[in-house]
């Protein structure tokens, strides 16, 4: 086989110089349709790691909370007649039943990473004449710090805090007027006050978020929802975001609370990424098939110029199996050399789509990776799609007869 190989390659090269307009014509719809698979894929993967960030980045992996309180049937009897009214109880402020063991038991599963104590609930900042019903958090500043990425959203002030302090969003600050070291009322409806001095301001990018979330220290919050040592929720991260919902059934069998993973609280949001995978593949698929088209009528045509070429070979003994393997090779050296320029073209789109998707600070709109295994899979891809668009024209080219193709 590596004795005959050189003659095929030269003949395949030979073909391609003496066809040199369709060759590069071939070579450059192979290099931009590659160059559109390695861009398109780069752009659809960093935006998903940038929604992947931004979505885990400021809520829990899972998080374990106390069973709803269930609705109770009355029966009624008329007429000789039972009916049944179903009558929904409001949800109260309930504790996690003896969350400290089942912190401790989580804490040793292999997968958890860090595991936090939360309270929540709502309630009123007063300031002055100002009015704003909040939803407030009370966490562990240790160990809370560690599941969301609230440090890094910190834009004034420190995010730890004391049972006297207060961490308020960026929005709601700029309603009430006040900044790190003011003084806030805050109040609950079950009579709950307390004067807190804000330690700390934060921006999620999210406006909703800013205007209405605040954090407290756990103890503050315990007191101020008459929840005396007990918390709402167990919050957790895994070193495998990914493993989330199974570990939240295992837990949930364990302990028979209810536990719900990151990933069932954003169904909808994976939907989303799954059609847009989808539609990547579907891009990826007709651009190939396009390529694969185009390297294939060019070799038909070529078989068709070089047919008394080909039957020459075949009458002074060459096999019908060279004949196959010169074909494939051409078709793959056009796929080859095609997906090279492809890829340095679509690395080149990748560095200006940077410099120029970028937001009103200069930072970048969201972060790209150039993944070396990109390019690979983009080339070993085209070479393949070389490979079969040349076996038909090969099989053709192959089967022609000597006498009748020297004759034309």
């Amino acid at each position: 086989m590596n004795s005959i190989m050189p003659f095929e390659w030269i003949l395949a090269t030979r073909f391609m110089r003496e066809a040199r307009m369709q060759t590069l014509l071939i070579m450059s719809g192979v290099a931009l349709g590659v160059s559109v698979i390695v861009f398109i894929s780069a752009l659809i993967g960093g935006l998903q790691t940038n929604l992947f960030r931004r979505t885990l980045d400021f809520q829990a992996q899972i998080v374990i909370l106390p069973p709803k309180e269930v609705s109770r049937s009355l029966r009624q009897a008329g007429n000789g007649k039972l009916a049944t009214l179903v009558q929904p109880r409001a949800q109260r402020i309930q504790s996690v039943d003896q969350w400290q063991k089942i912190m401790k038991r989580v804490e040793k599963m292999k997968s958890v990473e860090v595991v936090s104590p939360v309270v929540s609930g709502s309630g009123f900042i007063v300031r002055g004449e100002a009015n704003k019903a909040i939803s407030l958090t009370g966490i562990e500043p240790d160990t809370y710090l560690q599941l969301i990425a609230l440090r890094n959203s910190i834009i004034a002030g420190t995010p730890n805090i004391s049972s006297t302090d207060i961490l308020v969003g960026s929005d709601l600050a700029k309603d009430l007027g006040v900044w790190t070291g003011d003084k806030l009322n805050l109040q609950t409806a079950s009579g709950g006050t307390a004067t807190l001095i804000i330690r700390g301001i934060f921006d999620f990018g999210n406006s909703g978020a800013n205007s209405r979330s605040v954090f407290i220290a756990l103890r503050t919050a315990q007191s101020l929802l008459n929840l005396s040592g007990g918390v709402t929720s167990v919050q957790l991260n895994l070193d495998a975001p990914f493993t989330a919902e199974t570990v939240a059934q295992s837990i949930q069998a364990q302990t028979g609370l209810e536990v719900e993973s990151w990933i069932a609280a954003n169904a909808q949001f994976f939907s989303a990424l799954e059609a847009q995978s989808m539609s990547n593949n579907v891009i990826r698929f007709f651009v190939g098939l396009t390529a694969a088209l185009g390297i294939a009528s060019v070799l038909v045509v070529s078989v068709v110029q070089k047919s008394k070429a080909i039957g020459i070979l075949r009458a002074t003994g060459t096999s019908r199996r060279q004949i196959l393997r010169l074909f494939l090779l051409q078709g793959a050296l056009t796929g080859l050399m095609g997906s090279l320029l492809g890829a340095g073209a679509g690395w080149l789109f990748l560095t200006v789509w940077r410099n120029v998707a970028i937001n009103d600070d200069g930072t970048q709109l969201f972060p790209i990776t150039f993944d070396p295994m990109l390019f690979v899979y983009a080339a070993v891809g085209a070479t393949l799609v070389g490979i079969l668009a040349a076996l038909f024209p090969a099989l053709q080219a192959a089967r022609l007869d000597p006498a009748v193709a020297i004759r034309g």
